[in-house]
């Protein structure tokens, strides 16, 4: 247990609990950058949320974490697998889809547990890479990023509020046998 919290993998009934740590941490991100909450109510969207977790619960190539804290509540997630960049190789990169904590939880390890556990995942798979994209409103996920060592590369698409994503790669030191 990690001060306070375990890690596990994510089950297939998880979607809902998936889902919703999803939509409340992404809208404490998004109204940090400035969209308001009523932008980010729309009724049919956490619905379509819980069914893409639920294709990624069914997707073997992705693996996803949650982090539940000593009540068995979970605080936090993450999914990563290969990239779905096309000018990336999956034998050498592995992508960090998201790295999700609950705002109640900031601060007391649980990204930086989930974080740990992606390099592990990556090295895992053989990849000398990560990478991942973040938008450039997220100033909390920019900071918690760049504090672990991850760099952009350049390559940018287009988010909400005229705020682009930017993709970020972390080099992966190669374990020795």
């Amino acid at each position: 247990m990690h001060q306070g919290f375990r890690l596990r993998e994510a089950t297939a009934e998880g979607a809902d609990i998936l889902a919703d740590v999803h939509t409340r941490a992404r809208t404490a991100y998004y109204t940090a950058g400035g969209m308001t909450e009523e932008q980010l109510a729309d009724p049919s969207a956490w619905g379509q949320r819980r069914a893409a977790w639920a294709r990624v619960l069914a997707t073997s190539s992705r693996t996803t974490l949650v982090a539940e804290d000593a009540n068995g509540t979970v605080v936090g997630l993450l999914t990563a697998g290969p990239p779905h960049h096309e000018d990336l190789d999956a034998s050498t990169s592995y992508e960090l889809y998201q790295i999700g904590v609950l705002p109640h939880a900031w601060g007391r390890g649980v990204g930086g547990a989930l974080h740990r556990e992606f390099v592990t995942l990556a090295a895992a798979a053989g990849c000398a890479e990560g990478v991942l994209e973040c938008w450039t409103s997220n100033t909390r996920a920019q900071g918690f990023y760049a504090r672990n060592g991850w760099r952009p590369d350049g390559a940018r698409r287009p988010g909400p509020l005229d705020h682009d994503y930017v993709r970020l790669r972390l080099k992966l030191v190669p374990h020795s046998s």
